[in-house]
């Protein structure tokens, strides 16, 4: 049999606990991962690119059509050869303009078999040149406006999930501790059941209380021992709740320390608001959206019309029958291409991606309006709940405070004789009411603190932005 774990949390070190151990916070963490290095691509593709091209070995043997001039006339003959070559291709995109610079080395061997037997070489000791799309797309440019943009919104992303992250642990933890006063509350009530029912059928032999009255207090403490049994499964299944979120020992034994009193923080809507339009993920998501619907309009505005490209390089070439001669005197390589495209019939094809593009951005751009709405709804309403919440624990705690010292007065006075039953049992349910009352405060006010700093990616109690105390090669805040 598996021994059982004892673990004793309050809330900061469940959520920390959440955030180091979570199935969900990995989760979290490899989303992150893939922005991070989809970033560093990007981040390479604008760097040079060195790449070798092989063609170690190609044999060619077939027979093949030839003119014979001595004969003016057609003949077949037999071919036979072998060739082998090497290329490197030095490449840097330039943004700007979306041409790229290139710089190529090459070196081939080719072999002849059969009647003519023959050998070469020939290289490239170096050529440089510049591609350019003189009208067309420009990709590079879209990609410098639209991939730091994704970056910043996986990091802030991260940011969110942790918070996210947070409110969960914290509403599990809330679970538990609710179970878990409930579970004590029906432990008293038994015990409470039991007295009383005792010392009520020794009044009842004096006749001090009726009939009616002892069956009450039985009753009571039949109900008393089934809601202890109910609320018993109930804390075991919060526990194991927490415990598999935390990816804990399903065996593990967990006792809460309730948080005391959070210290008063004033949380401005204007500041709020501010932060979630800077710092939101959502916010960011909405203007990459604005971005590659504005960037699908270019690219079917450009690719319908007319377009010219320029493929322009020099360099030096040369030819040898050995190999010590190939790079021996190389002559110049010059090359100059220029291509067009003219669209001429395709049927409305063009115009009709066009106009779908352009449309789409408006819809895009609409739904963005409507997005940012529907966000700065939800911070009013986080804040103005956290600011009405922090008044409610304050008289929640009183209330508890009161109906304690109410229901041991009236408890007092029923075991002496001088209040009923029905006062006994009402004075017990206001108590029990203003328990879970506090810890429902409680559960409202940090849930609602979790929730605003997940859509401002603020701390209001530091008063510092979470995306400044986050490092992200560590995966962690610091402290």
């Amino acid at each position: 049999m598996t021994a059982q774990k004892h673990l004793r949390l309050d809330l900061t070190r469940t959520i920390q606990l959440a955030n180091d151990s979570s199935l969900e916070a990995f989760r979290v963490s490899n989303m992150y991962l893939s922005g991070y290095w989809d970033y560093q691509t990007y981040k390479a593709n604008r760097l040079p690119s060195l790449t070798m091209y092989l063609t170690p070995a190609q044999y060619y043997r077939d027979i093949t059509k030839r003119y014979d001039s001595q004969r003016d006339l057609d003949v077949y003959r037999t071919q036979q050869s072998f060739y082998s070559d090497g290329n490197f291709t030095l490449k840097q995109n330039f943004d700007l303009t979306g041409g790229s610079f290139y710089m190529v080395s090459d070196l081939a061997y080719i072999r002849n078999f059969g009647y003519s037997k023959s050998t070469q070489y020939t290289s490239v000791p170096i050529r440089i040149g510049y591609s350019q799309d003189l009208l067309g797309y420009n990709p590079f440019k879209w990609e410098r406006c639209i991939e730091p943009l994704k970056y910043e919104r996986a990091k802030k992303e991260f940011i969110y999930n942790t918070e996210k992250v947070a409110e969960q642990a914290t509403s599990y933890f809330f679970a538990l501790a609710m179970a878990q006063t409930e579970c004590d509350m029906a432990t008293k009530n038994v015990a409470s059941a039991d007295t009383l029912f005792s010392i009520g059928e020794q009044r009842f032999k004096i006749a001090a209380i009726s009939q009616a009255d002892l069956l009450t207090l039985k009753l009571d403490r039949v109900n008393a021992h089934n809601t202890l049994q109910n609320k018993m499964s109930e804390l075991k299944r919060a526990m194991f709740s927490l415990a598999t979120f935390l990816n804990l020992d399903k065996n593990t034994n967990i006792d809460l320390d309730l948080p005391v009193r959070p210290k008063e923080i004033l949380i401005s809507l204007d500041k709020a608001l501010n932060y979630m339009r800077c710092n939101n993920p959502k916010s960011l998501e909405l203007k990459q959206n604005i971005l590659e619907a504005e960037q699908k309009v270019d690219r079917t505005k450009k690719e319908s019309r007319f377009n010219a490209s320029v493929n322009a390089s020099i360099g030096f070439n040369q030819v040898a029958d050995k190999f010590a001669n190939v790079y021996s005197k190389p002559m110049q390589q010059d090359l100059v291409s220029i291509s067009l495209s003219i669209p001429l019939i395709d049927w409305g094809v063009s115009k009709g991606k066009y106009n779908m593009a352009r449309n789409s951005l408006n819809v895009v751009k609409i739904s963005a309006k409507q997005e940012e709405v529907n966000m700065e709804e939800e911070v009013i309403m986080a804040v103005n709940d956290f600011n009405v919440q922090q008044k409610m624990i304050a008289s929640a705690e009183e209330a508890l405070d009161l109906s304690i010292l109410a229901y041991n007065e009236t408890r007092r006075r029923f075991i002496i004789g001088k209040t009923d039953i029905n006062s006994l049992t009402l004075s017990l349910n206001r108590q029990q009411e203003a328990q879970k009352n506090y810890i429902t405060a409680l559960q409202n006010y940090w849930q609602n603190y979790y929730k605003i700093q997940r859509l401002t990616l603020f701390d209001f109690s530091e008063n510092l932005s979470l995306a400044e105390k986050f490092d992200f090669n560590g995966g962690k805040f610091v402290e």
